[in-house]
This record gives structure tokens, sequence and C-alpha cells, in this order.
């Protein structure tokens, strides 16, 4: 009889969550400086996950404006951050992808592209050591190899400097010590 009671009893619905107004939470400024806190954001990032609260036009500009010129957003941090986090698994071509879709400019991820590629072989190198006990014992383990470090965006010149070729197989050249 406990379902005849839920049924008939008219007790009031639990009251909805009253709706975001002017006022209410987070400001514009309070939620970029909560996403700031977190890791660094390009402008443009920020601009994408905070323009839906905006309130009125030009209302996200102007934060973003005033952010910028306390340097709480800076471009140059943002690239020198992606690097730190992801230069000891990813490949150069990948963080590239990465900076761009950040919306940064390309200037700082030509700089940046620069300063990476000359240490992209030892980078690959230790990548494909911690996955990877060894040679592949034939060429379909090879090429699985090989796809992981394309993968994560090294380059097929230097993939192929670092990927032994199978147990069994010649070496040539002494390219694999």
């Amino acid at each position: 009889m406990l379902h005849d009671r839920l049924m008939t009893v008219n007790e009031p619905a639990i009251p909805a969550k009253p709706a975001s107004r002017s006022g209410f939470g987070l400001s514009l400024k309070g939620r970029a400086l909560r996403l700031l806190a977190g890791r660094e954001h390009s402008r443009a990032e920020l601009e994408r996950k905070l323009g839906r609260h905006e309130e009125a036009p030009g209302q996200l500009a102007q934060v973003l404006d005033e952010l910028q010129a306390k340097d709480f957003i800076n471009e140059a941090r943002v690239v020198e951050s992606v690097i730190h986090r992801r230069a000891g698994h990813l490949g150069a071509a990948r963080i590239k992808y990465e900076l761009l879709n950040k919306g940064l400019s390309a200037e700082l991820v030509a700089a940046a592209m620069a300063r990476l590629k000359p240490n992209e072989l030892e980078r690959t190198r230790e990548v494909w050591r911690k996955k990877f006990d060894g040679p592949a014992v034939d060429a379909a383990g090879r090429a699985k190899q090989m796809r992981f470090l394309a993968a994560r965006g090294f380059g097929g010149d230097v993939i192929r400097k670092v990927v032994p070729p199978e147990i069994g197989v010649e070496r040539r050249s002494g390219l694999w010590s």
C-alpha cells in the first residue's frame, strides 16, 4: 500500500534550482580566473569556454582584455605549459596541432617547433623504450610499434631511425645500437 500512499499524497514537488541570473553564481571574471587557476589558457580558449556565460555583448572581451593587461593571459606561457606537459610523450606534429587548436599565433607555434625538433630523436627513442621491451619479433610487431609512435605525432624519418628491424633481420649501419 506504500505505492497507493505515494500516488495520493499531494506533497509539493522538489523545488527547482533557481535559474542562473545576474548576480548569482560566479561572474564572468570569476569563471575565467577559475579556469586559469587550473592551467594556462589562451584567449581563444577562454572565449570558447566562456562565450555562453556572457550576459551583455562585449562583456567577455572587456574581461579578457583586463586579464590580459594584468598578465593572467599570456600566450608564451601557454606554449611553455603545453610543451612542458606534452613533450615527454608526444611528437612535434601532435604538439603543433594542439597549439594551433588553442588559437595561438603561428609565429609562437613555429618558434616552439624549432625548439622541439633538435631533440625529437631522443624523445622518440625514450617513448619507444618506455612502451616496448625491445625489437619486435616479426614485421607485424614492428608495424605496431611504428603506428604507436606515428599516432603520437613523431615523424616517419625519426620513427624509422628509432624502431629497430624485427629480430632475425640483419641490422644496417648500426642505427639501432
